[in-house]
């Protein structure tokens, strides 16, 4: 567990500990961004994220569960990245696909990308965790402190939401 304090024993101790951390789960981090957000940098950027808001966790706090944390955090990291370039850019007629054309797999990974960041942040995570990080629903329930009745729901709902924002990305083609 991470504890950060003030004191010259501590602050070795955090040190340490913090090498640990990034030594053991910096990889789990960067592969949990980089499947969200498909971008080596934007992976990157959030790997910073993670890390930094670790290291300002003052007064005491502990992680419960590393691993737990740490891939939440990535997710939810890597959602604020999706959505704040989706905020940040306009789509101009030309890149809008035409509707004599084949979706090919840029376009539809554009498409996952840009669905993926209008979900709600639990959603997006428990699909993250379900289709991306191939966990169970049985250990996501496990993770989240939740019923794999609710995760399992929760998935289904995710999924037509999905698969709606795709059929209306590519104009009903799909």
């Amino acid at each position: 567990m991470l504890q950060l304090a003030t004191g010259g024993e501590t602050v070795q101790r955090d040190q340490t500990e913090f090498s640990r951390l990034f030594d053991e789960y910096h990889g789990l981090v960067f592969r949990t961004a980089y499947r969200i957000t498909g971008n080596a940098a934007d992976a990157e950027d959030v790997l910073q994220t993670i890390f930094l808001r670790l290291i300002r966790r003052a007064g005491g706090k502990t992680l419960e569960s590393e691993e737990s944390y740490l891939r939440r955090a990535a997710v939810n990291a890597s959602l604020d990245v999706i959505r704040a370039k989706q905020t940040n850019s306009a789509v101009s007629l030309r890149e809008v696909p035409s509707a004599d054309s084949e979706p090919n797999t840029g376009d539809m990974k554009d498409c996952l990308r840009q669905a993926f960041g209008r979900l709600s942040p639990r959603s997006a995570e428990i699909f993250a965790l379900r289709y991306l990080e191939d966990f169970s629903n049985q250990q996501i329930a496990r993770m989240l402190g939740i019923s794999q009745v609710l995760v399992a729901v929760t998935l289904h709902r995710t999924r037509r939401q999905l698969q709606k924002e795709i059929r209306s990305y590519f104009g009903g083609k799909l």
